[in-house]
């Protein structure tokens, strides 16, 4: 047990001896004059700057305004964002009830049915309200193909269409306060067929 106990302080006393020799470190005649030349090159540095001026607080106050008008600008545009494109996000919901109502409506047998007039009251209060939010429907049909506003799922010679114009439309485009809220999916005509 006592061998342990002096095992344990040895290297403890060695560790304080090499602090102790770590604190006196002895210079080399070299390194004397490296750091005599130093503290030659710091002394005019340390001269020469002039004292810290006190901060102008005006301008300082000046900053912190505009920091803050800023801060609540760009607060209130992240805010409408927000609320544009949650509305986007729900009118693009209701797009394929839409479209649906649309496609009820055409292919009914008899237009003059009091029920398939029920339809299409519907179905244009439908579109009054979406137009309402400045949601409206676009017409690709005969146009040039438009890659921002419209989707081509096909291309297939036509002789009544030129090249490159839309011949049928899949699914109708809309459009959301000036955005693409859905790209038109259309049949892109290759021109006449040879």
């Amino acid at each position: 047990m006592k061998k342990e106990k002096e095992e344990e302080t040895k290297p403890e006393e060695s560790e304080k001896q090499e602090a102790k020799a770590g604190e006196q470190p002895k210079e080399t005649p070299d390194e004397a004059a490296d750091a005599k030349a130093e503290a030659q090159d710091e002394k005019p540095a340390a001269e020469a700057a002039p004292p810290p001026a006190e901060p102008d607080w005006k301008d300082r106050y000046a900053r912190l305004l505009a920091d803050f008008d800023n801060f609540k600008k760009r607060v209130q545009r992240d805010r409408e964002d927000t609320y544009r494109y949650a509305e986007a996000d729900i009118i693009g919901d209701l797009l394929p009830t839409v479209d649906n109502i649309a496609l009820a409506i055409a292919s009914a047998k008899n237009a003059e049915d009091e029920f398939v007039k029920g339809v299409k009251l519907v179905y244009e209060s439908f579109l009054a309200a979406l137009k309402k939010h400045d949601a409206e429907p676009f017409d690709s049909t005969g146009e040039e193909f438009d890659t921002d506003r419209m989707e081509a799922i096909a291309t297939l010679p036509s002789e009544d269409v030129a090249e490159g114009k839309v011949s049928n439309e899949a699914k109708r485009g809309w459009m959301h306060k000036g955005k693409v809220l859905r790209a038109a999916q259309v049949v892109v005509s290759s021109g006449k067929k040879d």
